[in-house]
C-alpha cells in the first residue's frame, strides 16, 4: 500500500500540526513515512503545503503531479490552486472558511466567491467534500481547533487507510493538555460529518 496526502492552506491554520498527526499515526501503524513542507513568504498568511507519503518502499517525500490520493484543503483558494497535485479520482476535503489576504481586505485585490471556487473544483473532480471546519470548531469550543475537525473528517472518509482511534490518540498526544477536550470534540464532530462518505 502507498498513500499520498497533500495538505494545503495558509500559515496559522494548523497545516503542519495536521501533517505531524497524520505522519505519527501512520508510523504507529507500522507504515514507512516521508514528509515535505513548503512554507510561504510569511509565517501567518503565506501559503503552506505539506506532502505526506506513507506505505511501503517510500523513498522520497515528494510525489509526482496528479498522484495524490487525498487533497486536504484548509483554505478554498489554496485548495483550488493545488488541484494539479491530484487527479479526477483524488478525494478533496475542503474547509469552506476563507482566509482573506491583506490586499483583498484593503480592496486592492478581489477574493473570489467561495461558490465559484467550489464550481471550479467540481469541474475537475467528483470527489469534493466541503465542510465549514472553522464553524464546527467554534461549536466544539475554539476556532483554532479547525485542524482537528479536518483530521477527523479525513479519518471518517471512505477508504482512508489509518485507524480513527490511532489518529485521535495521536492528535491528543500533540496538543497541550488544556486543549485536549476541545480537540477531541472537534475531531469527533469532523469524523461524524464525513463518516463513510
Amino acid at each position: 500500500m502507498r498513500y499520498t496526502i497533500q495538505i494545503v492552506g495558509v500559515g496559522g491554520q494548523g497545516v503542519l500540526l495536521a501533517s505531524m498527526v497524520l505522519g505519527n499515526a501512520a508510523m504507529k501503524e507500522g507504515h514507512e513515512v516521508c514528509m515535505s513542507e513548503v512554507h510561504g513568504m510569511a509565517q501567518r498568511g503565506g501559503s503552506v503545503l505539506s506532502t505526506l507519503r506513507m506505505g511501503e518502499d517510500i523513498i522520497s517525500p515528494l510525489e509526482a503531479l496528479g498522484e495524490a490520493d487525498l487533497l486536504m484543503g484548509f483554505e478554498p483558494v489554496e485548495t483550488a490552486r493545488s488541484l494539479s497535485l491530484g487527479s479526477k479520482e483524488t478525494m478533496v476535503v475542503m474547509n469552506l472558511n476563507p482566509m482573506i489576504p491583506a490586499l483583498a481586505s484593503m480592496g486592492l485585490e478581489t477574493y473570489p466567491p467561495v461558490e465559484d471556487i467550489i464550481k471550479a473544483i467540481q469541474a475537475r473532480t467528483d470527489n469534493l467534500f466541503t465542510l465549514d471546519a472553522t464553524d464546527i470548531a467554534v461549536q466544539a469550543g475554539m476556532a483554532v481547533a479547525a485542524n482537528a475537525v479536518m483530521i477527523g473528517a479525513v479519518a471518517g472518509a471512505k477508504g482512508f487507510p489509518l485507524s480513527v482511534d490511532v489518529l485521535e490518540e495521536t492528535l491528543l498526544d500533540l496538543v497541550p493538555a488544556k486543549f485536549k477536550d476541545v480537540n477531541r470534540k472537534a475531531f469527533r464532530m469532523g469524523y461524524e460529518l464525513l463518516r463513510g462518505r
